[in-house]
């Protein structure tokens, strides 16, 4: 089950079905099962608190990611997303808004599969398995 909830008025998420369906190939498409996650639609001073508080970073950041799965092979977490900082990323890179936000609701997907993002490496990876999702997005 995946659902969003959103902590900003007057916000509402584009196609929420079409984005669940969207999220549930990727996690198929993975070998993994869909367990639990739940999406948290906030502004940058809710996550900037989350991050301080739990994760002991004094900064922004456009998503936060808790897994809560016991098994393996399904994929449970909560997946908290700045909308603040998705808008600025799409201006930044020139981007729709619409496509910046796939993009980080994918992003919180791949680390629940486990993918991570800390090495450049990594970060080259994540960004190749994004647009690999990007382009499953009807």
């Amino acid at each position: 089950m995946i659902t969003f909830n959103t902590l900003l008025e007057g916000f509402e998420l584009k196609n929420p079905e079409n984005l669940k369906d969207w999220l549930k190939e990727i996690i198929s498409e993975n070998n993994k099962l869909l367990g639990a996650i739940v999406y948290v639609l906030a502004e940058d001073t809710y996550l900037h608190k989350i991050n301080k508080d739990f994760l002991n970073h004094d900064t922004l950041t456009d998503i936060i990611t808790f897994e809560t799965s016991v098994d393996p092979s399904v994929i449970s977490g909560e997946i908290f997303i700045s909308i603040d900082r998705v808008k600025e990323n799409a201006i930044n890179q020139n981007q729709l808004f619409e496509k910046e936000l796939a993009r980080v609701l994918a992003h919180g997907v791949l680390h629940l599969i486990g993918y991570d993002d800390k090495t450049s490496e990594q970060k080259l990876t994540m960004r190749a398995k994004e647009d690999y999702c990007l382009n499953l997005l009807p």
